[in-house]
């Protein structure tokens, strides 16, 4: 199993950063989160769980080894997979989702693209005793659930300048997709970064 990789930053895409290791380019399927936190050129150390398939090897990347852990108890559940998995992490920290579980928060496992009312009922039954309770001094204070998108408009910027885009291109784009992030927060759903992403470049390629 290859736990991490470390090396440059040698391409950044909306899913995926190529670290350089030993002269060989590995693609990493990563957050907007994660991908946020890179810059092509720079040195970087990504905790991977290699997800092996009849006809694919994927490599996931994350920030570190506790968002690498939780991403691999999470497909212990029935009907998860490596991308609902990612997914759930690009919406919830793991503290989050530790708290959610732990609390029986339907509705915050809801929020997250591709689960259901009875989707997320059967992963709080079937997680309950598998990811344990949240680690962090500070989740106590955020309320339950508290998804690790609140600060999607820094997250997402990061992106997109991590990306190459320019800071004043990256906050135009931010604004133009605002109107989809607060139609989720009235819903009382999280803002969906990833899908917030996509649509940012597509403002940005347009006006190119």
């Amino acid at each position: 199993m290859i736990a991490f990789v470390s090396g440059p930053v040698a391409a950044l895409a909306p899913a995926t950063a190529v670290i350089e290791v030993g002269g060989v380019g590995m693609a990493l399927q990563c957050t907007p989160q994660t991908l946020a936190g890179l810059r092509v050129g720079q040195e970087a150390r990504l905790a991977t769980s290699l997800v092996v398939r009849e006809d694919s090897l994927t490599l996931y990347g994350f920030a570190d080894d506790d968002e690498r852990q939780v991403f691999e108890l999470l497909q212990t559940a029935s009907g998860v997979g490596p991308r609902l998995a990612q997914a759930m992490l690009a919406t919830h920290s793991p503290d989050a989702l530790r708290l959610a579980v732990s609390t029986g928060d339907e509705k915050a496992l809801t929020a997250v693209s591709g689960i259901g009312k009875k989707g997320a009922q059967k992963l709080l039954l079937e997680l309950k005793d598998r990811l344990g309770a949240p680690v962090g001094a500070h989740i106590g204070q955020q309320g339950t659930g508290t998804p690790v998108t609140s600060g999607w408009r820094d997250q997402l910027q990061a992106a997109l300048i991590g990306l190459g885009y320019a800071s004043r291109e990256a906050e135009e784009a931010v604004t133009a997709v605002a109107p989809q992030a607060e139609a989720a927060v009235a819903e009382g759903a999280a803002p969906p970064v990833p899908q917030l992403l996509r649509a940012a470049l597509q403002t940005l390629n347009r006006a190119r």
